[in-house]
């Protein structure tokens, strides 16, 4: 019996999503620009963590996101909240001195250089931001065994998966976790 050529491909087209968080790392270590802390995903087992991929370059969004999470970061302590960008050392330290209150201090803001974690977890690239292109605004949920549970792609600088929206996917996964037991 020969396998006709449209039926691989559709094959091969429904596996992508499987194939795509199959390549997400196990594990990886991240260095904070902002303090001497280090975050390293095989020591965050037992947490679910929350992977925010900002922009590169200057962006009032990232900004303001990462300030909205930080300040409410708290409701949700199983939680570990990773914020990463892809810019140089200095561009990092002088984008986070914009954060009120000094906040990149208690919550360190890391460095992916050359966008390679980003390009890890398939977050797509070619956005015009800036004259540049770069890595579209990304969030990813992974679950307490570092899994891929969930993941949001911003379109533009303004698309963001908000902090109301973090709870509600947060409950989904907690009542679904307690309804498996």
């Amino acid at each position: 019996m020969k396998i006709k050529e449209p039926f691989i491909l559709a094959i091969a087209f429904l596996m992508m999503p499987i194939i795509n968080k199959a390549q997400n790392p196990v594990n990886f270590e991240m260095n904070s620009v902002t303090d001497s802390s280090h975050f390293v995903l095989n020591e965050a087992k037992g947490k679910f963590v929350v992977l925010h991929f900002l922009l590169k370059t200057e962006c009032p969004y990232c900004l303001r996101h990462t300030h909205d999470y930080i300040n409410r970061s708290a409701t949700l302590p199983n939680v570990i909240q990773v914020f990463i960008k892809p810019d140089t050392e200095k561009e990092i330290v002088e984008w986070s001195g914009k954060l009120l209150d000094n906040e990149s201090t208690k919550f360190p803001i890391y460095r992916d250089p050359e966008a390679n974690l980003a390009k890890l977890y398939n977050i797509p690239d070619g956005y015009s931001f800036h004259g540049q292109i770069v890595h579209y605004p990304a969030l990813i949920i992974l679950d307490t065994e570092g899994n891929e549970l969930f993941r949001y792609i911003g379109k533009n600088n303004t698309d963001r998966f908000s902090f109301d929206q973090l709870v509600d996917k947060m409950k989904e996964f907690t009542e679904f976790r307690s309804n498996k037991k």
